[in-house]
């Protein structure tokens, strides 16, 4: 008997492993009812980050789940920003606010870990962010404290950054 050459187990070799984190914050069924009953349809919350200082975050809906994190995942990648880090923690605090919710960030020391909840803590990890203090104010909305958290990353500054700011102001 000879030996096959391709095996059905064991891991695909042309599936490309990606440089990207991807992170299911939420996933949310609605319903709709129509004459013969319910029908069933499926949104999802995805963050995806490489770890380096880039996060994007993307929102899927399908009527499957599979197909609304595929959704979710690619709308993360086409939404990458590149954010500011100081090591392993962010520069300085910063407050980050979309619709009702409020997203305070604060630069921690060596080894105090990410102290974050829910959405916060999927976009601080998918980042790189390893030591940092957050606490999340006002909605409690999944979407609207990731795209705070975002926007308190995209306002983040490095002291060189704001050192050339001052210096084009003092003239």
């Amino acid at each position: 008997m000879s030996q096959a050459k391709h095996s059905f187990r064991g891991p695909r070799e042309d599936k490309v492993e990606s440089e990207f984190v991807d992170k299911v914050v939420n996933i949310n069924r609605c319903a709709k009812v129509v004459k013969g009953g319910r029908r069933f349809s499926f949104s999802s919350l995805v963050v995806t980050g490489d770890g380096k200082g880039r996060v994007g975050v993307g929102y899927g809906k399908a009527n499957e789940v599979p197909e609304a994190i595929r959704k979710g995942t690619e709308r993360a990648h086409k939404n990458l920003i590149t954010v500011k880090l100081k090591g392993d923690t962010i520069p300085h605090w910063v407050m980050g606010e979309a619709d009702g919710g409020k997203v305070l960030l604060r630069p921690a020391s060596e080894g105090t870990g990410v102290i974050a909840g829910g959405g916060v803590r999927a976009v601080l990890e998918a980042v790189g962010i390893k030591n940092v203090l957050s606490k999340s104010l006002g909605s409690n909305n999944h979407v609207a404290v990731v795209n705070a958290t975002l926007n308190g990353l995209r306002q983040l500054r490095s002291a060189d950054e704001i050192r050339i700011l001052r210096e084009s102001q003092a003239d």
